[in-house]
């Protein structure tokens, strides 16, 4: 099978697809035109760590895994899960999303037959990539909807550029891959608040709470709130909220930088939550994509409202449909609220 990386949107997420449906599939994949969408194209030490780390839990073979290759061979063998470390720094310095990593190994693992344990180095809180707290507080809890069974703990955090940062994954092998139906998102449940810091003086988190909640409790929102000093080499800063809903999970963060006032980013990821419960969204623009590999192994069909269709929503679609026999459909504009429809092939052959 042949993959068109440059498909789309063009980034790295087409290879992570890839990557993990292949393991699943345990089909034979080219991937080329690697990244070719991004200003430096082919694989850096992210995207290249996601690639041996798919060989090495499937004891598959590879071509072409080299830094800035734009194309990749990988010829999957049986999964095994087991005890494994994977460090995205291996081959050159970097603090590549260890979160993305996990994205390329989770499906995989979860349909072993075995318990995993699973080390991953490189960035936790680096940005264009979901921090660790969305994966463990919105992502992890969505797919233990569909039947994953994993956990994660931050070992250490790491920030850009110096990376360093560890998270542990524990993977049990699932009974089932459920569907999904959120498309009325119903009573908030719940809404948690984290503010996150790491080496930097502990008014930094102080301001990031109180700002975050000034502005949930001047739109009527009141949440659990934490503030949180993280372990780690580096600074850095980050924003979390987490909303639970009777049907639908949805994330909101914001990641400090030099020059950027702690009350900032507690406001850039407020205003994110505040525009997202404008809208009939179940799941949030980015848990939508993150989702799609898990309903298009499901035993059923899912319906889900998404707050907006993105391209990444839609390239995602078009790469898990390489993979799978399955009909995914996106009603909606790009920008605006949708509804993903995804139905395994017995289902949407017996509706024709």
């Amino acid at each position: 099978m042949r993959i068109d990386g440059s498909h789309g949107e063009g980034g790295g997420q087409i290879l992570r697809t890839s990557l993990a449906l292949a393991a699943v599939r345990q089909l034979p994949v080219e991937v080329h035109s690697i990244r070719a969408g991004r200003s430096k194209s082919g694989m850096a030490p992210q995207h290249l760590a996601c690639v041996e780390a798919a060989a090495a839990i499937t004891n598959g073979e590879l071509e072409g895994a080299d830094l800035r290759s734009e194309r990749i061979v990988f010829r999957p063998g049986p999964v095994v899960g087991g005890d494994y470390t994977f460090d995205i720094a291996a081959r050159a310095p970097s603090a590549g999303a260890t979160t993305l990593l996990f994205h390329a190994l989770l499906p995989a693992l979860a349909r072993s037959m075995q318990h995993s344990r699973v080390t991953l180095r490189g960035g936790t809180h680096v940005a264009w990539s979901p921090p660790f707290d969305y994966l463990k507080h919105v992502f992890l809890p969505a797919v233990g909807t569909v039947g994953v069974k994993a956990n994660l703990e931050l070992r250490k955090a790491g920030w850009y550029p110096r990376g360093g940062g560890e998270i542990r994954a524990t993977i049990e092998p699932l009974t089932r891959w459920a569907p999904l139906a959120w498309t009325d998102r119903g009573k908030l449940l719940s809404l948690r608040y984290i503010s996150g810091y790491a080496n930097l003086p502990k008014h930094v988190g102080r301001r990031q709470l109180s700002a975050g909640m000034d502005v949930l409790r001047a739109n009527g929102f009141a949440a659990e709130s934490e503030i949180v000093s993280l372990p780690g080499p580096g600074t850095g800063t980050i924003v979390l909220i987490a909303a639970e809903f009777e049907s639908g999970r949805a994330g909101f963060s914001a990641l400090g930088k030099r020059g950027k006032p702690a009350e900032e980013v507690a406001k850039e990821a407020c205003a994110d939550f505040v525009g997202f419960m404008q809208t009939r969204g179940c799941v949030d623009a980015h848990l939508a994509d993150q989702l799609v590999p898990y309903l298009a192994l499901a035993d059923g069909p899912s319906r889900i409202v998404v707050a907006a269709v993105t391209e990444h929503l839609r390239t995602n679609v078009w790469a898990v449909q390489q993979f799978c026999d399955v009909r995914i459909a996106i009603e909606g504009n790009l920008g605006e609220p949708g509804l993903l429809i995804v139905e395994p092939a017995a289902d949407h052959d017996s509706n024709q």
